[in-house]
């Protein structure tokens, strides 16, 4: 089963028990994957495809929690928070900072990385590699240290 049919299957099912919350977010989702099949002029999106929605909208939920945070709008928040917690569920398990570490260092021998002017060359190794897996502020962190660890 796909990722695209596992939602279809899970949004169904929500509609059924009315979980408000749960159908809004998954159309959501559905919206997006939809406008997305159509940049790609394609009927079936590929599970790395979905994957980068899904990342795309936890971004942005994550966004929206800070700002509303800072608003003092805990309602809101609250929403968001639920919302979050539904995207997150379709994706793997985020890698651990010691997880990432050995990928970063391989990657870091793969393109020859002298020191931090190379971060750009290395960060689109790494990338690649993680995408989906890793949390990208976390990903930055631990390939700026250890490029620094370089000279």
């Amino acid at each position: 089963m796909t990722l695209e049919e596992r939602l279809d299957a899970d949004l169904k099912e929500a509609m059924k028990a009315k979980a408000e919350i749960k159908v809004s977010t998954l159309r959501m989702l559905r919206s997006g994957m939809k406008n997305l099949a159509i940049e790609k002029k394609t009927e079936k999106l590929e599970d790395k495809d979905v994957m980068s929605i899904i990342a795309k909208q936890i971004k942005q939920h994550k966004d929206s929690i800070e700002g509303f945070t800072k608003g003092n709008r805990q309602d809101l928040v609250d929403k968001e928070k639920a919302e979050l917690v539904i995207l997150e569920s379709y994706m793997p398990k985020m890698m651990s900072a010691d997880e990432l570490k050995p990928i970063v260092k391989s990657a870091i021998a793969a393109v020859g990385a002298k020191g931090r002017a190379d971060m750009g060359k290395v960060m689109k190794a790494v990338a690649e590699e993680a995408k989906g897996i890793a949390d990208g502020k976390m990903l930055s962190q631990i390939v700026s240290e250890e490029l620094a660890k370089l000279g």
